[in-house]
């Protein structure tokens, strides 16, 4: 692949999470300072410093949130398969809670489409704490089943 290409998917990316931070109050509260870092065919990397916005009662990234990540990043990692803005609707959404992560800790999200048909799309989401700039200790996994068929 290009540079160019990836360059094109990332810029693409960036301004599909545009549009949906305007459009969606929960992706307003929990992904505004979402950065995307690469995007190619079917991958996307993303990072997060957590804020109070994504802590629960006890001080660590709150479930619902480490879900909302994995729903978007999924749909992410769709929309690069061939540039699409329409990600679908979710279908089937798993997240396992490996560990924990405290506001002002980044994390990196990475997520990929692992098949995109005609009408159904698979994604896996990795979330790791970022430890001396690189990918680290794995907060939360998922994979997120999307009904993509464009009507």
């Amino acid at each position: 692949m290009g540079s160019s290409q990836g360059d094109e998917i990332k810029t693409h990316i960036e301004s599909l999470v545009a549009r949906q931070l305007q459009r969606s109050p929960i992706y307003a509260l929990t992904l505004t300072d979402a950065r995307i870092v690469s995007a190619v065919p079917g991958r996307v990397v993303a990072r997060i410093v957590l804020t109070k916005n994504h802590m629960n009662s006890s001080g660590s990234i709150h479930g619902s949130v480490s879900a909302t990540i994995v729903d978007w990043a999924g749909g992410m990692a769709i929309a690069t398969h061939d540039l699409r803005d329409k990600t679908g609707v979710s279908v089937d959404i798993h997240v396992r809670y490996l560990s924990g992560a405290k506001e002002g800790e980044e994390i990196e999200i990475a997520a990929t489409a692992d098949k995109v048909g005609s009408s159904i799309g698979f994604t896996s989401v990795v979330i790791s704490k970022v430890v001396d700039g690189v990918a680290g200790p794995v907060v939360a996994s998922g994979t997120h089943t999307k009904y993509v068929k464009v009507r």
